[in-house]
């Protein structure tokens, strides 16, 4: 160790005159000496150093592991309602596709209730009527701003179509209208494909299918707006 540190001590200083300038004094050091040990072993020294199991070894649970915390006593935790496998294959049934068979579905797989066209009717003027209008003819306010526009759904092809149809669309898009897949549920779908079905029965509901109710209603608009119509 002392022949070590003797290799490390300075010289004496230069003589005045010697150096940079007249004057001018400084220290001289020797090179350090090799080291005795290789380079390499001193790099790998210094990574085993930074190295930690903390990531490995980190406080978890493994899968069914019994746990203190929750009160069953089990870590693994049960699955959220609703919960879905990731990519799974969609079901086939004719909630979820629109289809019985491989044919549009003509009916609703789910009963028709005010509550479901108050749905329906709450989820169309949000997601439809931008494009479709209000009332169904395609006059939506971005079809008014150069959008292109859709087709009236009072028109006598979409009239007939079946119900499915309006399901298929909204699940899987048409022509310029995308898939509204991820925005509206199934069950909204359902909800919407049957309010449409309620707007098309408002523009072409025959006298006798309308509640007396409404008829007096239509009446006396009538002969508010026409003083001189009779029956």
């Amino acid at each position: 160790m002392k022949k070590l540190i003797r290799q490390y001590e300075p010289n004496p200083p230069l003589p005045p005159g010697e150096g940079r300038g007249e004057g001018a004094s400084r220290t001289r050091f020797p090179f350090p000496p090799r080291s005795r040990f290789p380079l390499p072993l001193i790099v790998l020294s210094v990574a085993l150093l930074g190295c930690h199991t903390d990531m490995y070894d980190q406080p978890r649970y493994e899968a069914l592991e019994k746990s203190d915390f929750f009160k069953d006593g089990r870590a693994s935790r049960p699955l959220v309602a609703g919960t879905v496998q990731y990519q799974a294959p969609p079901a086939d049934d004719v909630m979820h596709t629109g289809k019985q068979n491989g044919q549009l579905a003509t009916e609703l797989p789910v009963t028709l209730t005010p509550a479901l066209l108050e749905r329906g009717h709450e989820r169309f003027n949000i997601y439809c009527s931008v494009c479709h209008g209000r009332t169904g003819t395609g006059d939506g306010m971005i079809v008014q701003r150069g959008y292109r526009q859709p087709p009236t759904f009072h028109s006598d092809r979409l009239r007939g179509a079946p119900v499915g149809h309006f399901f298929d669309v909204m699940t899987n898009g048409f022509g310029a209208m995308p898939s509204y897949s991820l925005q509206v549920p199934v069950e909204d779908r359902w909800a919407i494909a049957a309010y449409i079905r309620a707007l098309q029965l408002s523009q072409y509901a025959a006298v006798d299918q309308i509640p007396d109710d409404v008829k007096q209603q239509l009446k006396s608009t009538q002969t508010t707006d026409h003083p001189d119509a009779r029956e």
